[in-house]
């Protein structure tokens, strides 16, 4: 902290304002990407998927809620964790208070999971959330939209964030992924009582979807970096001193700190 630049308030301010460009640049450039996001061709969803919900059975159109929207979080939560994805769970602790806001401009939101909903009712109540959270456990759901992927896809190499994974290798432990069963990754996974092979068999992302009528059509994903702007923790981080600041797995599920 020490040996950062220092200066006087003239120079923060001529400073400061030649960053201003840069950051007014960047909205305009935000604001493009969001219309090109808005522009990409609608895909019909032609096949009937079934969630468990708080309510009951539920089809993807019935997830909208009357709404012409929905997004949803790709939460990773697979059969075999014992708890939520600490990353992910950093990621939701926003959700509560969005999902009004969301709602009152026709745009629905659910997180979806592979855990069974039991697994995921315990684990709201566990950490004091309220969003909709829906289990595809017993649909295709999370394969179909490249956040779920078999062992037998795993050790040939799966396609995430439109890009063809290594083969998960060297006895199971996926060197691409760790050094040899050790580093962040393994340390993650352990905080959801897996293995790093079984913990990455589920994967992050957001989808958006459009109703027409009876007609759903997926119109955007994003998955991995793609979701830092939805991390309510890193917009503000990057606006500190130190940034991000990242040298190991700092963030906890917040009833762990």
């Amino acid at each position: 902290m020490t040996n950062h630049k220092t200066g006087t308030r003239e120079e923060w301010l001529a400073a400061r304002l030649e960053l201003l460009k840069a950051e007014k640049e960047l909205v305009r450039q935000s604001d493009e990407l969001a219309r090109q996001r808005q522009e990409l061709p609608w895909v019909r969803v032609d096949k009937d998927y079934e969630f468990d919900t708080d309510e009951g059975k539920a089809s993807l159109a019935d997830l909208f809620k009357g709404r012409s929207q929905l997004l949803v979080y790709h939460f990773m939560f697979g059969p075999d964790y014992k708890a939520g994805c600490p990353n992910c769970s950093a990621i939701a602790d926003v959700f509560d208070g969005m999902v009004v806001h969301l709602a009152n401009h026709d745009v629905a939101f659910s997180a979806i999971s592979r855990a069974p909903l039991a697994k995921l009712q315990a684990y709201k109540k566990r950490l004091d959330w309220r969003f909709p959270w829906a289990s595809s456990n017993e649909s295709d759901f999370n394969f179909d939209f490249n956040v779920s992927f078999t062992e037998e896809q795993q050790r040939a190499g799966i396609e995430y964030n439109y890009r063809r994974e290594p083969s998960f290798i060297v006895s199971g432990i996926g060197d691409s992924l760790t050094t040899r069963g050790e580093g962040p990754v393994a340390e993650i996974a352990a905080t959801t009582g897996t293995d790093v092979a079984t913990f990455t068999r589920q994967r992050p992302g957001m989808s958006a979807f459009a109703r027409d009528g009876d007609t759903v059509y997926h119109t955007y994903s994003a998955f991995s970096r793609g979701l830092d702007g939805l991390w309510a923790g890193y917009q503000w981080l990057d606006r500190t001193p130190l940034g991000r600041n990242e040298t190991n797995n700092w963030w906890r599920r917040h009833d762990e700190y």
